[in-house]
């Protein structure tokens, strides 16, 4: 078994297809295996493999002397960098079960989380980066036991939480056996980045599709992987430049209309195409982003319970995607379900996530029974009454932000109105969008008010926050005082 699978990674760089039992190596078969000088990940300075494996050896090392055992938990609270990718994999190495901390979290927030999942080791940063633009900062891991802290309970080998963008976060379980089915998934994608090409990735490592759609696959396909030193429009580019490989981008519909706002970008030749995931991209990103840079924006339909789902890599049947080899997915009233083998949740199952081999997705959508396409629709639990009237609050959110003078919009249901949280071009003033509002949206559709903030709040993932409460806050710190539609 592991002799004809090293013997893929030394022909292909990865196997064939994920096995049928996890070997307890998995780490070094699938994600390190390589050439001592093949490039590999890039922070500023590029490391090579043989580099790499050293750096994950030393620090399973500490972990070790830590009291971190096979069996053990292990939280990691990392901005995104070397460390980052070193303690992750020695993590695993190590037989432990991996928590992922966002290391833009609140110190309250951490303090929750951590009496929540119990870690025996915590691996923090000696510092943590100021401004929130920067794309990695180079910091150095402080490994703390924590007494008290127990094993793990499952055969997890990593567990996240979700970006809460419509309130708290669920704790979700993936296996090794997860990853490399995902990563096979990946694999099999004609368009998505390979061998002799290398990924600008702007995703958050933390998330599953920065975390497995760009580094693991990176590292799992011998893909050179690149993290921009700053997240702006300027690094963004610079990194893309910075290159001798066919380039594919991978980040979040925010990072898109980024880059589709410039109006005279400079020329990149090796620039293949961008991919986006996360949420649904705005009305009118996709032309844009093609015309500016001749290129394909891509999407892609993901879960963290499940990774990546389905999947329009050139942007060729937008807003639709294809499910990816394996992905049974079926539409019930209205709602998008998804077949696993099991709950992805940590703790009692809520049968509304998760009954009968079905992941309940929450998400509004079609699927075609001729070719199988997915169109998803939004949130299903967007879909409002009001005065006996359905209204879709995905829908009145896209209607506002295909306004010319609106750059973003979220549309909340609270206390029986609908509520829109706007931020404008400079200039616009409330009765412009009022107007507009007027013409696009039947009466009983628009929002009772109106809130004009400088820019919305986003989660640490860069998803739009969508809690009523979260919002509300971040206008009344802005001192924006809703208008009445």
């Amino acid at each position: 078994m592991i002799s004809s699978l090293m013997r893929g990674v030394a022909l292909t760089g990865f196997p064939s297809a994920p096995p049928a039992e996890v070997p307890q190596n998995w780490v070094e078969l699938f994600l390190l295996a390589g050439q001592e000088q093949e490039a590999c990940v890039q922070f500023g300075a590029t490391t090579h493999r043989g580099t790499l494996r050293a750096l994950v050896h030393e620090q399973r090392e500490r972990l070790a002397a830590a009291g971190l055992a096979p069996g053990g938990t292990l939280a990691l609270r990392l901005p995104p960098s070397l460390a980052y990718v070193t303690t992750l994999l020695a993590g695993w190495q190590q037989g432990a079960q991996v928590i992922l901390l966002d290391h833009r979290l609140t110190e309250h927030e951490v303090r929750a989380a951590l009496a929540r999942l119990e870690p025996q080791v915590l691996v923090r940063a000696d510092r943590y980066p100021s401004g929130g633009l920067r794309g990695f900062t180079d910091v150095e891991p402080v490994v703390e036991p924590r007494p008290g802290g127990r094993p793990a309970r499952t055969g997890h080998s990593v567990v996240q939480l979700s970006s809460g963008s419509t309130g708290p976060s669920k704790v979700i379980a993936r296996t090794a056996a997860d990853l490399l089915r995902e990563l096979d998934c990946y694999r099999r994608l004609p368009d998505f980045p390979g061998p002799g090409e290398r990924v600008v990735l702007l995703s958050s490592v933390v998330h599953v599709l920065g975390l497995v759609g760009g580094l693991l696959h990176s590292l799992h396909a011998r893909v050179p992987l690149t993290v921009p030193e700053r997240m702006t429009a300027a690094g963004i580019l610079s990194a893309v430049a910075d290159g001798e490989l066919p380039t594919t981008v991978i980040g979040v519909p925010f990072h898109a209309e980024l880059l589709a706002g410039i109006q005279s970008p400079p020329q990149l030749p090796l620039l293949r195409r961008m991919v986006v995931a996360g949420e649904l991209v705005r009305p009118g990103v996709p032309g844009d982003f093609t015309r500016r840079y001749g290129v394909p924006l891509g999407t892609m339909y993901g879960m963290t319970e499940v990774g990546v789902i389905a999947t329009d890599l050139n942007g060729r049947h937008h807003p639709s995607v294809e499910p990816v080899h394996g992905m049974e997915l079926r539409e019930r009233d209205g709602e998008l379900h998804i077949r696993t083998a099991g709950s992805p949740y940590l703790g009692t199952t809520d049968p509304a996530r998760w009954s009968d081999g079905w992941l309940h997705t929450r998400d509004a959508g079609r699927v075609d029974p001729g070719s199988g396409r997915v169109t998803v629709l939004g949130r299903r639990d967007s879909q409002v009454s009001i005065g006996g009237l359905k209204v879709d609050l995905t829908e009145v959110e896209q209607a506002l932000a295909a306004l010319p003078v609106v750059r973003e919009a979220v549309v909340v249901f609270a206390e029986g109105t609908i509520e829109a949280f706007l931020a404008t071009e400079p200039g616009t003033g409330p009765e412009a969008v009022h107007d507009l509002v007027a013409g696009q949206l039947a009466g009983y559709k628009r929002p009772r008010t109106l809130s004009f903030l400088p820019a919305l709040p986003r989660t640490a993932t860069g998803k739009l926050l969508r809690d009523p409460v979260g919002l509300r806050a971040a206008a009344a710190a802005a001192a924006v005082a809703p208008t009445a539609v």
